[in-house]
């Protein structure tokens, strides 16, 4: 029987509860997701939205949405931290650190930075250096 290392293949999604699922969409598509599917569950809208290998489930509920600890935070890996801080700040979004951050994690270190979600989600930016 395969071990559960052995049957885990990664990250299949990540669920973020909110209250607008309008606001979800328009926050992460100006990210650079796509909606690649949108149902309707138990009269609840849903919205998968895609990034590269990165699937995030928003999905209505006003029980959770923006509560803390419904998510800490989505951790974006990116090419360059120079180019999508650039980018990322020239949308506007409240920056939950000052600028650029690097911590000596991993073999050479990651450098990060980390932005305000709709829904009280930190979605983080981040670099293996």
């Amino acid at each position: 029987m395969p071990t559960l290392p052995e049957l885990v293949l990664g990250l299949q999604h990540i669920g973020i509860p909110t209250r607008s699922i309008e606001k979800t969409i328009d926050f992460y598509r100006s990210l650079g997701f796509i909606v690649i599917h949108a149902p309707e569950h138990e009269h609840k809208k849903v919205a998968f939205l895609k990034l590269a290998d990165v699937v995030i489930e928003a999905y209505e509920n006003d029980e959770t949405a923006g509560r803390t600890g419904a998510i800490d935070h989505i951790a974006l890996n990116v090419r360059d931290i120079q180019a999508a801080y650039v980018q990322v700040r020239s949308l506007g979004y409240q920056e939950l650190e000052n600028g650029i951050q690097t911590l000596p994690f991993f073999s050479k270190g990651v450098s990060y930075f980390t932005i305000q979600g709709p829904n009280a989600e930190k979605v983080e930016f981040s670099q293996y250096l």
